[in-house]
């Protein structure tokens, strides 16, 4: 059904309990196709405000018809046959995000197979990875929105429409609209509730080619201390928290509680990672406890702890401490400057060693997918042991590119770095840009952001190799990073 209408209800108000580790997601396949999921008929749509997203969290509207080219090769039962989650697809697809308005109420499952077109195995796995999300009240519509779009978000959002809905009784409107992943199939949603649905969510399928058990450093009561592998999130995507180091490393370990990440390192880093049980936060340091995760988030506040990186870089970078400036906007590739730009956070990091070593061999690049970018001289690489002073997303790549000396493998920022060198005054902030105008600024950074970005598909030039706190009481160190095996 299209969203033409609103009508009040209840909704329950969902708990976001811990996930369970027992019931894997071929269970849930089973769950889907059981007989209450049997009886969807094709003939009623309930997309409203259906767009794709693409990376830059742009939308631009399209048709809320499933892509059967990534999703299906036949129909079974009035759905397509379900072939999209599991095996694991090799690469990853472009994405697309649903957004949808509830014209009538029920188990989310049903609306969303009903809306999309897609079929119910899919979906429950879709639920079951993370991918899908609601809010009690539609958020406001991007720029990009359609004059339909705008007109739906007008009418399901009206003051008299969102005054007869009791779930939403004692909360602001930015309160209701706040969202939360569905974390099971038969949730009940009312008329009037916002679902947005990653229906390609990123993958990761390294998660099954990894031996966990050999990947764990350390067990302890309070933690678990994992070196984690290039090519996996570590506590999952916005889209996935199914293929992440913590799931698949807790099921190799045998918990019934799951293991939760307190903090973050890019997907294509290599190293340790202490998994913590209930935060989340930007450090390489995590635990299995509620009350440990507090207490180790105030060693970090206090800067007791110590991190240390190994970086293969494409050039010599200088003994001693670098600092940059970088931009305040969580869009990759992260612009940064030398010179101080008020608002800009301080990057930090201190290289305490940079020797020469061999660059990887072909046998090498090819296992992990490392890329070259027609760097001009590879006959040499250079291991640099990196102390991060500050601890920002992508610091250390976007630093070390910056100096001209990009990390081997690094797509993001490798080729940005080439071509700076090619053409000083690429980059938006570099050392030989200048601006007459504002927009002329605004104008380079569309256009840089435009050219550069590319994710590595699986490893780069860095690992994460040394933690320790507590004074080097607790001291852990990974494994001999990729690019040392194939060294004489």
């Amino acid at each position: 059904m299209k969203m033409g209408s609103a009508s009040a209800g209840l909704v329950s108000i969902f708990s976001n309990g811990y996930r369970s580790l027992g019931a894997p997601v071929s269970s849930w396949r089973t769950l889907a196709s059981s007989s209450l999921y049997k009886h969807y008929k094709r003939n009623s749509k309930g997309a409203v405000l259906s767009c794709l997203s693409s990376s830059k969290i742009e939308l631009a509207c399209l048709s809320s018809k499933v892509d059967v080219a990534q999703t299906t090769t036949s129909s079974v039962n009035g759905y397509h046959k379900y072939d999209r989650l599991l095996p694991c697809p090799s690469e990853n697809g472009p994405p697309r995000v649903e957004h949808l308005v509830v014209s009538e109420g029920g188990p989310v499952l049903e609306y969303i197979c009903k809306s999309l077109d897609l079929p119910p195995l899919f979906v429950a796995d879709l639920i079951h990875f993370g991918a899908v999300y609601y809010a009690l009240v539609c958020p406001q519509p991007p720029p990009s929105a359609t004059p339909e779009q705008i007109r739906i978000f007008k009418e399901v959002t009206a003051p008299s429409v969102l005054s007869k809905r009791t779930s939403i009784k004692g909360k602001t409107v930015r309160e209701a609209q706040k969202t939360f992943r569905i974390t099971h199939v038969e949730q009940f949603v009312e008329a009037g509730t916002y679902l947005r649905v990653h229906v390609h969510p990123k993958r990761f399928p390294r998660c099954y080619e990894i031996d966990w058990k050999s990947r764990v450093i350390a067990v302890a009561d309070s933690y678990v201390v994992l070196d984690k592998p290039a090519g996996t999130s570590v506590g999952g995507t916005s889209d996935n928290i199914e293929e992440s180091c913590a799931t698949f490393a807790s099921r190799a370990l045998g918990f019934s509680t799951p293991l939760k990440t307190t903090h973050q390192i890019d997907n294509c880093t290599e190293g340790w990672y202490c998994i913590l049980l209930m935060l989340h936060c930007l450090c390489v340091v995590l635990a299995r406890t509620k009350e440990y995760c507090s207490i180790f988030h105030g060693k970090i506040r206090e800067k007791k702890v110590k991190k240390l990186y190994l970086a293969l870089t494409a050039a010599p970078v200088p003994i001693g401490i670098i600092t940059h400036y970088m931009r305040p906007i969580n869009v990759a590739p992260r612009l940064i400057s030398e010179d101080f730009i008020k608002g800009w956070y301080l990057c930090k990091l201190e290289v305490m060693e940079c020797k020469e070593v061999p660059w990887p061999d072909p046998v090498i690049q090819q296992k992990y997918c490392i890329e070259d970018f027609e760097w001009p001289s590879k006959d040499r690489a250079y291991e640099c042991k990196i102390n991060l002073l500050t601890g920002r997303t992508h610091q250390v790549r976007a630093q070390l590119a910056a100096c001209g000396a990009p990390i081997v493998g690094d797509s993001m920022y490798m080729p940005a770095a080439i071509a700076e060198m090619a053409n000083p005054g690429l980059s938006p902030f570099g050392k030989c840009k200048k601006y007459t105008t504002e927009s002329d600024k605004e104008m380079a950074v569309t256009k840089w952001f435009a050219r550069f970005g590319k994710e590595p598909k699986v490893a780069i030039g860095l690992q994460a190799c040394q933690i320790s706190w507590d004074d080097g009481e607790h001291f852990y160190e990974a494994r001999s990073p990729w690019w040392r095996s194939g060294m004489a």
